[in-house]
């Protein structure tokens, strides 16, 4: 899509990159916002409950921007070539980013307590989820479309994201629906929706939609061609460079709805929408955004992302073992916030260390 770069000089081509990237991230998070916004507003149009909508639509939200870079990494490979460690570095990346740094930011803010069902039900879910996703890319991955030396997630294992994804989503929501009946007498939790005319709503939408797509190709377009250009001139891997910013930089900048959202949440004394939000959105990134990315094109990868799949499991296990006492205290958010710096050492050590 912007292949035209690769005319330019060296320092024209590197500043493109850093502005495709920071411009991607931006139209990301403010177009992201305006689809979510806008697709509420139709939803409630159309008699839908609010409950609903917050379960689907404001949900699914907070990774559309993961969305939207694996899966504009999986076309590229598809036409290009090549393995997509953008698209599982994201995904990968995005679910440690979340769980270290989102939520230890989140916990130095303010202390979080931990409800009893989202040990039960919540977190047990995720590991679930987690523990298939490591086993797929350790065990049926390795050899099947990729040399011995890649992983990959393959269409199959990505259509059974996509069924578990569906089936996940039924459950909430015929499970809110039942504990609603149970307390009627309580008021349901709802989402704020602005009301907007149909015209504008509609418009919004694709425009939201648009401006996703488009914020996608920029991140995936910056990320590959610094990945590119620094592996050259410095000696290093090209898939452990690309790795290296799929799993930082551009993890970090597709996870900032989950971050400020997660934040604003904690300091307004709202615990559940802090570390909810960072579940649900963790589920999300596993089984919606590589179901439809690996549906679209089986996703290839460098074998050292199965060493980021342990450290996001790691990290799952942390964050669960910390919160079974019911309560995540800013002690365990420091450890939280010391464990991602170490991980990002670790990142940048194993990239140089090919030199």
């Amino acid at each position: 899509m912007f292949s035209f770069v690769e005319s330019w000089p060296l320092w024209a081509q590197l500043i493109a990159y850093v502005v495709g990237m920071g411009v991607g991230v931006f139209c990301l998070v403010k177009f992201c916002d305006i689809f979510v916004g806008a697709a509420s507003a139709i939803a409630k149009k159309l008699k839908i409950s609010p409950m609903i909508i917050g379960l689907t639509v404001v949900a699914m939200g907070t990774s559309l921007p993961e969305l939207a870079v694996s899966t504009s990494d999986s076309i590229a490979t598809l036409i290009d070539g090549g393995n997509a460690n953008v698209a599982i570095g994201n995904v990968v990346g995005s679910n440690i980013c979340n769980l270290l740094l989102v939520l230890g930011l989140s916990v130095v803010f303010t202390p979080i307590v931990v409800q009893k069902n989202v040990i039960k039900r919540e977190f047990p879910m995720l590991m679930g989820v987690t523990v298939l996703l490591v086993l797929f890319i350790c065990l049926f991955g390795l050899n099947s479309v990729c040399s011995s030396t890649d992983i990959a997630i393959t269409r199959w294992e990505s259509i059974v994201f996509i069924v578990i994804f569906i089936i996940y989503v039924t459950y909430l929501v015929l499970d809110a629906k039942r504990g609603q009946k149970l307390n009627a007498e309580l008021p349901a939790e709802e989402v704020e929706i602005v009301d907007m005319p149909w015209l504008k709503a509609i418009v919004l939408v694709v425009l939201g939609g648009a401006g996703i797509i488009l914020g996608g190709e920029l991140v995936v377009f910056g990320a590959k061609g610094l990945a590119l250009e620094g592996a050259v001139a410095i000696g290093v891997d090209h898939d452990l460079a690309e790795a290296l910013i799929g799993l930082t930089i551009v993890a970090v900048g597709t996870s900032l709805p989950e971050l400020v959202t997660s934040v604003v949440a904690a300091k307004k004394g709202e615990n559940e929408i802090a570390l909810g939000n960072v579940i649900g959105s963790n589920i999300f990134n596993a089984l919606f955004v590589l179901g439809i990315a690996g549906t679209v094109n089986p996703l290839t990868s460098g074998g050292q992302l199965i060493v980021d799949a342990f450290v996001m499991l790691a990290a799952t296990v942390l964050a669960f073992v910390v919160s079974i006492k019911g309560k995540l205290k800013k002690v365990d958010g420091v450890i939280f916030l010391v464990c991602y710096v170490g991980y990002v050492a670790y990142l940048i050590a194993r990239t140089l260390v090919t030199m």
